[in-house]
């Protein structure tokens, strides 16, 4: 349980400077600058891109690793990596677990700042600022990026706050006043719209005049958006809260750590499967139903050859068709080299790890005490190569110790008879 004495003194003042930056300058833009709805909306669609790129630059750097609630192929194997590309001169690095949530977060905040543009910019309409205040917007979206930009270097790099994130929760608060931002600006841009008498019945809402509304109302536009802001610069009360209630809120959340794995001594065995089931074993049986989107992916690639089908194309109906094997077959490979291609299984009297020797880092470790089940499986693919797949169940996940060809080394360690065949 975090006290609330902590969180209260832990504060961060750079991040509580960048949010009243962003809020003071177009509150000082509208009462002495006489600013219109049209700079308004211009400079928080800026503040939207900036927030988003100094967010994506936290979540690059976020120290612990990233969480998924299933086990999804490519980012599933990316998250199980414990190590990280170092940073020359540095003590940072990027998280290999980080690398999927960046893969979604990019494409999709960029989608939601050119929504929040065409959507409120678009609206109010570019023509409608004039000249010399689009200096000034200029102006004060240049101090958000370099107060919003301190804030990500003192605070959270400097001061090592990137050691309490993970991707997802760096990125997660700058989501909440995008929301803000986007959705605010949106639902004002079109009240004011529909309201304004400069707009006929049949005249479209992209020719509002924006001079129409008055200093009050911008003045509470801003006041609005700076509560807003104010509640997400305070979250971890929220979340100090959270933690000291009854009930679950959902503010309270702990990205993982990285727990330290001994080695074992002495080691009596190394156990890696061979070349031939690195190459074929990701398209198995027992692999192709732990992951069944893969199916999906060609079913669909396969539904789009029937347009040309209907056309009679049938060379591009051939590739289609080809693609929609090859393209499931060539993700489950590598989904399979990146988990098992370069693991090797050191086993002792009692004890086993899982050693990446790509990343010269130990994975898991397990002895006879924490298992709840052990299986072996041999399918097809495993017969024809004359392997095996131990399977050892624990309480919060399951570890595949796969195509090994000899797994006796493994099953002496819990010394007892395994199910399946």
């Amino acid at each position: 349980m975090v006290p609330l004495e902590k969180v209260r003194h832990n504060s961060p003042s750079p991040e509580t400077i960048a949010v009243f930056v962003a809020n003071a300058l177009p509150l000082v833009g509208v009462v002495a600058l006489g600013w219109n709805l049209a700079a308004l909306v211009f400079l928080y669609w800026f503040e939207l891109g900036i927030i988003s790129f100094w967010a994506l630059v936290r979540a690059v750097f976020a120290g612990r690793p990233s969480e998924f609630d299933a086990d999804p192929l490519i980012a599933g194997a990316l998250a199980s990596k414990r190590t990280e590309i170092p940073i020359p001169f540095t003590e940072l690095g990027i998280r290999i677990s980080t690398l999927p949530v960046l893969a979604v977060a990019i494409p999709l905040l960029t989608l939601v700042w050119f929504f929040a543009g065409v959507t409120t910019v678009g609206v109010v309409g570019p023509e409608t600022l004039d000249p010399s205040a689009l200096e000034m917007v200029t102006l004060a979206s240049l101090s958000i990026f370099l107060s919003e930009g301190a804030s990500t270097l003192i605070e959270y790099l400097y001061r090592q706050g990137h050691r309490e994130h993970s991707a997802q929760t760096a990125i997660q608060g700058s989501f909440m006043r995008a929301a803000v931002i986007g959705i605010g600006g949106l639902v004002t841009a079109t009240f004011v719209g529909l309201g304004t008498d400069s707009v006929s019945s049949d005249a479209s809402i992209t020719a509002i005049d924006p001079t129409v509304v008055g200093p009050p109302l911008l003045i509470g536009i801003v006041l609005v958006k700076f509560s807003f802001d104010l509640g997400g610069l305070y979250r971890e009360r929220l979340v100090a809260f959270d933690e000291a209630s009854y009930f679950e809120l959902g503010w309270a959340y702990e990205p993982p750590t990285d727990e330290a794995i001994e080695p074992v001594e002495p080691v009596t065995d190394r156990l890696r499967p061979p070349i031939s089931a690195r190459l074929f074993g990701g398209v198995s049986a027992s692999n192709v139903r732990r992951h069944p989107g893969t199916l999906a992916v060609g079913g669909f690639i396969l539904l789009i050859s029937l347009l040309f089908v209907m056309g009679q194309v049938w060379d591009i109906v051939l590739v289609i068709m080809l693609a929609s094997l090859v393209v499931p077959i060539g993700v489950l490979t590598i989904d399979y080299w990146l988990r098992y291609g370069n693991i090797e299984f050191r086993v002792s009297e009692d004890e086993i790890i899982a050693y990446d020797r790509l990343f010269r880092t130990r994975l898991w470790r397990i002895e006879p005490w924490d298992e709840n089940g052990l299986r072996v499986e041999r399918g097809r693919i495993h017969r024809l190569l004359d392997t095996s797949t131990v399977v050892i169940e624990c309480v919060d996940r399951e570890l595949r110790l796969p195509h090994l060809n000899n797994s006796a080394p493994i099953l002496d360690v819990f010394d007892r008879q395994p199910s399946g065949v």
